[in-house]
Formats: C-alpha cells, sequence, structure tokens
C-alpha cells in the first residue's frame, strides 16, 4: 500500500477507514491555557490531518469540536473527511451510562456522530461524574468491571448511529477475548489503542490483533514527556537512541518522524501529540521517504519490552491489564 499526505487510510474490519496518522488532544487540562487545543486542531487540519484523537476526561472537547466545525464552515474539508476518535471513561462503564456519555461527547464537539468511540481503559471506577474517585484515605475507588455488559450498550450507540465504529484501548489479549468470545457479538473491536514505539514494539499484542483484523492505534508513539509523576523514568528518552539518529541523518528527517514511518508503514496508526504549530507540520511530514527493510529491522531490534505509561497507580485493580504478558 503506498502512503501519501493525501491517502494514508487503512481498512477497519467493518467495512470504515482509519487514517493512519492522528493528532492526540491530550493536555493535563489545569496547565493547558483556554485556546490551546482549538488552535492545534485546525493547525493539524491546514497541515492535513485528518484524524483527530480526544476523550471526554481530556476537558477539551468543546475546543476540538469548534475547531473541526470551522476547517468544516471555512471549506478546508467536509464532516467526512475527518475522523474523530471519542472515549469512554472509566467512571462510565455500566451499561445505562454508556450512551448518555457519548451523547454528552457529541454535545461538547457539536456534532452528529463520532467515527470511533473506544472503552479508554478496561478498568472501571465507581460511576459517576467524579472523573478520579478517591476514598478518604486518598485510595481509588474501583467498581465491579462487567466489560461484556459495557460492550453491548456500545453496540446499541453504533446501531442508532451515534457512532461508526467501535474500538477499546489497553486491552490485553484476554480482555479482548472477552469481547469477541462474547455470545450474540454483533460489532467486534475494529482498534485497541495500546503504547506503541520502537522501545516497545508490542509483538506479540500486534500479531494476535492482526490475526483478528483489529487494527493497533498506538499512542506515545514518540516517547512521552518525562513527568515522574506518571512515566517511567528507568526508560531512556527514545529520541535520542543512535539507531534513530542515524537513519534519521540519512534521509535528512528527525528522529520523530522516523518513529512515526516506523510504526504506519507496520500498519499501526499513530496519534503524536503535540502543541507546537511546527511539530504538529512536521510530525505529518513523514510521507516523502520510506524505511528499507534493513531499517524497519534494525528499529524492531531497538524494543526493550518496556513500557513509559505504566499506569502503576492502578495496578491494584482487577482488570489491570498489564500484568499480562500481553
Amino acid at each position: 500500500m503506498e502512503l501519501t499526505a493525501e491517502s494514508h487510510s487503512i481498512p477497519l474490519s467493518d467495512g470504515n477507514k482509519m487514517p493512519l496518522i492522528g493528532l492526540g488532544t491530550y493536555g493535563n487540562p489545569q496547565q493547558t491555557p483556554k485556546g490551546t487545543s482549538y488552535n492545534a486542531v485546525k493547525v493539524a487540519i491546514e497541515a492535513g490531518y485528518r484524524h483527530i484523537d480526544g476523550a471526554l476526561v481530556y476537558f477539551n472537547e468543546d475546543e476540538v469540536g469548534r475547531a473541526i466545525r470551522d476547517k468544516i464552515s471555512d471549506g478546508t474539508v467536509k464532516r467526512e473527511d475527518i475522523f474523530y476518535c471519542g472515549k469512554l471513561w472509566n467512571t462510565f462503564h455500566p451499561p445505562h451510562l454508556v450512551r448518555p456519555t457519548l451523547e454528552k461527547t457529541l454535545h461538547m464537539l457539536q456534532l452528529d456522530n463520532v467515527d470511533l468511540y473506544i472503552v479508554e481503559m478496561p478498568t472501571a471506577f465507581k460511576p459517576g461524574d467524579v472523573y478520579y474517585p478517591k476514598d478518604d484515605n486518598g485510595k481509588y475507588i474501583y467498581h465491579e468491571t462487567d466489560l461484556c455488559a459495557t460492550w453491548e450498550a456500545l453496540e446499541e450507540c453504533k446501531d442508532a448511529g451515534l457512532v461508526k465504529s467501535l474500538g477499546v484501548s489497553n486491552f490485553n489479549r484476554r480482555q479482548l477475548e472477552l469481547i469477541l468470545n462474547k455470545p450474540g457479538l454483533k460489532h467486534k473491536p475494529v482498534s485497541n489503542q495500546v503504547e506503541c514505539h520502537p522501545y516497545f514494539t508490542q509483538p506479540k499484542l500486534l500479531e494476535y490483533c492482526r490475526q483478528k483484523d483489529i487494527v493497533i492505534v498506538g499512542y506515545s508513539p514518540l516517547g512521552t514527556s518525562r513527568d515522574p509523576s506518571w512515566v517511567n523514568l528507568k526508560c531512556p528518552p527514545m529520541l535520542e537512541d543512535e539507531v534513530l539518529v542515524s537513519i534519521a541523518k540519512k534521509h535528512k528527517k528527525t528522529t520523530a518522524q522516523v518513529a512515526l514511518r516506523f510504526n504506519i508503514q507496520r500498519g499501526v496508526a499513530v496519534i503524536p501529540k503535540s502543541f507546537n504549530a511546527t511539530r504538529i507540520k512536521e510530525n505529518f511530514s513523514i510521507f516523502d521517504f520510506c524505511l528499507s527493510d534493513a531499517e524497519m529491522e534494525a528499529i524492531e531490534g531497538l524494543n526493550k519490552n518496556i513500557r513509559f505509561v505504566e499506569l502503576l497507580m492502578w495496578a491494584d485493580h482487577p482488570e489491570y491489564p498489564f500484568h499480562d504478558d500481553y
């Protein structure tokens, strides 16, 4: 498949398509000035991005939606050109909360439907509008998880036309199989959004998902910030890796562009997050070069099997996904 800036979508198992590169829109709500997400999404769409990855829990879907609508109204894109992914947060897993939560996202975006709606984590929290519920001792309050019941509520949202495709995020093989083997399954997950980059290439999960016709969407495809409150700092900064540096020099590209190209060449979608206009454009500029088989192999050889995003604060949750091998 030849990938170009205009045409780089991958087919999904339900007949829809997903652009292989998207813009991640997460920003710490306490530290991100108003308007930042709006400007980033506008710049991204102007640069050629057609895939926007967002979430209710990012607290900026109103800005993201306004940017999408403004780029539609000025003629830059049509609604059908844009692929928006929204996410169901941990406090909204009970079936009766699923549709109202999706409708909240649609209301924030001011759109009639989203292209993909995914279960953000397999870990249910105490239901309600407190997104990170804790008890008096500061311990997270969990909720009994029934992933199949949550999935059935999502299927109803798809049947109602509120979402075109359904997927998951941070699911391991066992959790995917719970859904895939569910009696009466109507709509299978088309994608699984997980951490994926040259230091964490996910070979086993990738192979399993390929067999099941599930597209892997790689978050943190450039590594992550070095915020010690949630990032595993035992892992060295990936973009300074000597192998990536030498391949980047050869192609007159940045190590970030090489890391992104590596994933899209193996059919893994990427959603690098940036609010910096120069970097947003740079991250999209990965369609004018190609990595050789030898370079792909060398980058695959960098796998350290170490996560940057471990989410250890939830490691005692019965459905914490990262205890399993994959």
